[in-house]
């Protein structure tokens, strides 16, 4: 088995609803995006995907979320911008784009700081 992993950035704002604290207050980060994907052969250049490729995808994937307030892109304005529900989104909307039959997508982790992470997979 073959895992490969990248990493994308964007920034943005967003307000925890219902958060009791300093981060209900509109604030921004530059959050850090890391995909995981597995393949268990490789393709005819013996690769499991070209990197370029899986960044540009998930590029278009956050490409919403870029130098945006959150709480006003869907489905964040119905819930709460959290790196928990970023990262499942993010996970979501990845693999409907992914169109490898060899490739599973594994977990998205979400940075909304150097020390603090959400990540998001299914069994």
């Amino acid at each position: 088995m073959f895992e490969l992993m990248i990493e994308t950035t964007f920034s943005a704002a967003h307000q925890l609803r219902g958060y009791q604290g300093k981060c209900e207050h509109l604030h921004g980060h530059n959050w850090k995006v890391q995909i995981h994907v597995s393949a268990e052969k490789l393709n005819e250049i013996d690769l499991a995907i070209d990197f370029h490729e899986l960044k540009r995808i998930t590029n278009e994937v956050t490409a919403p979320l870029d130098h945006s307030y959150l709480n006003e892109v869907f489905p964040f304005t119905e819930k709460s911008p959290s790196s928990e529900n970023i990262a499942k989104w993010i996970f979501d909307s990845l693999r409907k784009k992914i169109n490898n039959e060899n490739l599973q997508l594994n977990a998205v982790t979400v940075w909304e700081s150097d020390t603090a992470s959400a990540t998001y997979y299914e069994d």
